[in-house]
């Protein structure tokens, strides 16, 4: 069997559901990219499903990681620790940008994978944003807010530029996958966290330090 066939296999898949869709790309597509033979990916994947799921499973568990790793700062401050969570996943979804494009795609369609996903995964993130959002209104640190709302803006501003990477390059002249963009734009995220979201009323001192 080839050497590093998984990887090449979810390598070819990403490329080829990204730019021809999942419903038109077959397994054959995928084995003929990838440089390997159909019963390579029934091993490891069992089917094309099977696949896709894997591609799902395989960003989320990073992303959601992302946030528990952020989260453990929390008691340096909500802002801080919001802060912190925004950087590794712009940054996560900057380095993988073709594989965000893909998921965020995909989980506009009503599927059982994508059930899935947000009974396990997307609530996971919900959980840990709460908890953010929570704490920077209990610390005085961000004005009052309604929190769907606020997950609603905040995961707009993460998604938007690898939803729409089309509209992106070709009428915004935009291009998430360059070094460039991810700086300038966590600029932009950190203003609307500044400005929108953190109250004027300065935190007191030792309320966060425990």
């Amino acid at each position: 069997m080839k050497k590093n066939a998984k990887e090449e296999i979810v390598k070819a898949a990403i490329t080829l559901f990204k730019s021809n869709g999942y419903s038109g790309t077959s397994i054959r597509d995928i084995a003929g990219l990838a440089k390997v033979n159909t019963a390579t990916i029934a091993y490891h994947f069992e089917n094309k499903p099977g696949l896709l799921e894997y591609c799902f499973t395989n960003f989320f568990e990073q992303y959601i990681s992302k946030m528990e790793e952020a989260y453990a700062s929390i008691d340096k401050g909500a802002k801080n620790c919001l802060k912190r969570m925004v950087v590794d996943l712009l940054h996560y979804q900057c380095e993988n940008s073709k594989l965000a494009s893909l998921v965020y795609r995909e989980m506009s369609m009503d599927s059982q994978v994508v059930r899935e996903i947000m009974s396990t995964y997307l609530l996971k993130e919900k959980y840990y944003f709460q908890l953010v959002f929570e704490r920077g209104f209990e610390w005085n640190e961000f004005r009052p807010h309604s929190i769907p709302y606020l997950i609603i803006q905040l995961k707009g501003l993460l998604m938007m530029p690898f939803m729409n990477t089309h509209y992106m390059r070709e009428v915004l002249y935009v291009f998430p996958n360059e070094p460039f963009f991810e700086q300038k734009y966590l600029k932009d995220i950190n203003l609307w966290i500044d400005k929108t979201l953190c109250s004027d009323v300065p935190m007191k001192m030792g309320a966060v330090i425990k």
